[in-house]
């Protein structure tokens, strides 16, 4: 049995096409045969998964979309070392050979590589196809899951091949967090606080107010947690659903952990982990600049730490480092690294002004 405990959806301009989706959060979704009924019809399904998550939930899945239908598997090696062209050839390989069509639908059961990859092999197959979110981990539930940006690392930068791709449906269920490392936990708890950062300050201050729950998983804080992470997503999505402008700010933090990501080599540092640090350094720029306090500064650095968090770069990583890294991220426009920083506590923007003074300022605290 399953049960819905928020359900929402996010709107985008149809173009005389309905593209708005359901997310479902709730306990049970991924063995709710009558949800995949409904959401699938009779369509075929490419399966989607990799070798950590597949033993603990792929019959599960496999059961819910019932006898009848045609179901073809492809597990993958874990790891965000994985999120490359190679592994999405492996999932067309094994749509071709079994004959899917584009009334075959990709279901992507895991955390945000497997949601990514998932998503742009669906964009390319047969030039597009559905797909649907089963998000396994903690930071996809609240953050890679909904809003259809899909893709690839190269070894140039971290997701630089990819495309918009929006899914049918997220259906986020809460039960697949019991077998979820603290480490990948505490990753997702970073993105959650984000969107206290840029969008609102009451859910800011409520985390900080129920921190203790949320390291504890508490149900109800939890759920309440990922149901809001996910309305100010959808929200933002809505307005901007290719990052033209408002969407960038979603990237708080991302500039810098893209970077550490790069240069300590993909999977070495979680993403989550990355931008918990970057978005520190952020914060720390915005206060320099008199826009947000010290004390806003130290309370995001304390819930930080109370998971475990990283809040300062590698010690390699001086700004010259950063620079360079950051030289090749997807935001530079015109040659110039943007930035997202706090104009105040539940407002960003997007600057392209940042120092190598600044940069080296906030390294040398």
């Amino acid at each position: 049995m399953s049960s819905t405990l928020y359900s929402l959806h996010v709107d985008l301009p149809s173009g005389g096409i309905d593209r708005s989706y359901p997310i479902v959060i709730g306990h049970g979704v991924l063995g709710d045969g009558e949800g995949f009924a409904e959401l699938l019809g009779d369509s075929p399904v490419v399966l989607v998964s990799n070798d950590t998550v597949a033993p603990l939930y792929m019959s599960r899945v496999r059961d819910a979309l019932g006898k009848g239908r045609k179901v073809t598997e492809v597990i993958l090696p874990d790891g965000e070392d994985q999120k490359h062209l190679e592994s999405a050839n492996q999932i067309w390989q094994k749509a071709l050979e079994d004959h899917h069509e584009r009334r075959s639908v990709f279901i992507a059961l895991g955390g945000g590589v497997i949601g990514d990859l998932t998503g742009y092999s669906a964009a390319c197959f047969l030039r597009g196809v559905d797909f649907i979110q089963l998000p396994t981990t903690l930071l996809a539930q609240v953050d890679s899951s909904v809003g259809g940006k899909t893709g690839v690392n190269h070894p140039l930068g971290k997701n630089m091949i990819g495309a918009f791709h929006q899914p049918r449906a997220v259906l986020i269920d809460l039960d697949s967090l019991k077998t979820l490392p603290d480490r990948e936990f505490a990753a997702g708890v970073a993105e959650i606080i984000k969107y206290g950062c840029i969008w609102e300050p009451d859910f800011y201050h409520w985390l900080l107010q129920n921190s203790d729950a949320l390291l504890t998983r508490n149900n109800d804080v939890l759920a309440e947690a990922i149901h809001r992470s996910c309305g100010i997503k959808a929200a933002v999505v809505a307005q901007d659903e290719r990052e033209g402008g408002l969407r960038a700010i979603l990237n708080f933090g991302h500039t810098f952990a893209h970077a550490i990501e790069h240069v300590m080599g993909y999977g070495v540092w979680l993403h989550g982990e990355a931008v918990a640090c970057g978005m520190v350094m952020a914060a720390k720029i915005s206060a320099a600049r008199g826009q947000v306090s010290e004390d806003m500064v130290t309370g995001l650095i304390s819930f930080l730490e109370a998971f475990g968090l990283p809040v300062e770069p590698p010690p390699a990583m001086s700004a010259e480092v950063f620079l360079n890294a950051m030289a090749g991220d997807k935001k530079v426009l015109r040659g110039k690294i943007r930035y997202v920083l706090l104009e105040r506590l539940g407002c960003a923007c997007l600057v392209e002004d940042v120092t190598t003074e600044e940069i080296n300022q906030i390294l040398m605290k």
